[in-house]
């Protein structure tokens, strides 16, 4: 019951967004502001895969699909807003190289491991295994959030210096993820790593470049979207602010800090590179 009840609250949680985020914004058929509509298709794509998932009992399409719900709604907001700047159209670029990219690189991974750890007991209950899911949605919604009201919104400005700056910092946060996990990729593909940890390249200045890079970059959509939002459209800045907190303190670092320390806790080559080696950002805290 729990979890139909945490269900129920994310699902509100993300149509109270859309419900802000629609301040301001375009309207479609009978007036429904399109951003309420691009929110509650996020939670439907994603109920309606969780249901062959459950029954096949596999997570192999739950990051695909939160991958495809980027980029549908980023499509959809392009195509039923009418009226597009350079603006509307460079967040909408942000928003589906990004998806596009790590959706193939997550699919990939599943594929290529057979499963994921972190669903094996998730997906034997169904309450719990539709809670993920619509976490997913509610992952989309704020996450894509910024970009998807600046689109939706009714201003129209010029980019901007801080426009151009919100470019620049996403294009160094996308380089910074992609790259981290291409050395990641291909250190764990090399059989003489068997049962090493990876500490060159960008990790050796972060032990989690891929997220300094997750950070930097949705940070970049908000500085490009800010401009192009009013009112309550503006609770939709939050995005880069619960991602840094999601992975600095939820179910990012700590997992994986945790599973680190496990197996290659005391060894003086792991304790001496978590020693040097910020969490996140270069030169911060250890």
């Amino acid at each position: 019951m729990t979890s139909l009840v945490l269900a129920g609250a994310a699902t509100l949680g993300g149509l109270l967004l859309a419900v802000a985020a629609s301040d301001g914004g375009h309207r479609v058929a009978d007036g429904l502001p399109l951003m309420l509509l691009l929110v509650a298709l996020a939670f439907v794509l994603n109920w309606v895969v969780y249901v062959p998932s459950f029954l096949a009992q596999t997570e192999r399409f739950f990051d695909l699909t939160g991958s495809l719900t980027f980029q549908l709604l980023a499509i959809l907001a392009l195509v039923l807003v009418g009226d597009r700047d350079a603006r509307t159209w460079v967040l909408a670029l942000m928003v589906l190289l990004w998806a596009l990219r790590l959706g193939v690189f997550l699919f990939r991974r599943v594929t290529k491991a057979g499963k994921d750890g972190r669903f094996d007991e998730l997906k034997q209950d169904w309450r719990r295994f539709l809670l993920v899911w619509t976490v997913q949605g509610l992952w989309v919604t704020f996450t894509a959030g910024a970009a998807l009201a600046a689109i939706t919104s009714g201003t129209r400005e010029p980019l901007g210096v801080l426009g151009y700056a919100g470019i620049v910092v996403w294009l160094l946060g996308f380089g910074f993820e992609a790259v981290a996990d291409a050395q990641k990729s291909a250190f764990e593909a090399d059989p003489a790593n068997e049962g090493d940890f990876i500490r060159s390249g960008l990790w050796s200045i972060s032990r989690h470049p891929n997220y300094v890079g997750e950070i930097l970059l949705w940070t970049g959509v908000a500085l490009v979207a800010l401009p192009a939002l009013s009112g309550w459209q503006h609770v939709t800045l939050v995005s880069p602010v619960l991602i840094y907190l999601l992975l600095r303190f939820g179910s990012g670092v700590p997992a994986l800090e945790r599973r680190a320390d496990e197996r290659w806790g005391g060894q003086d080559n792991y304790e001496a590179y978590t020693a040097r080696t910020p969490v996140l950002f270069p030169l911060g805290s250890r």
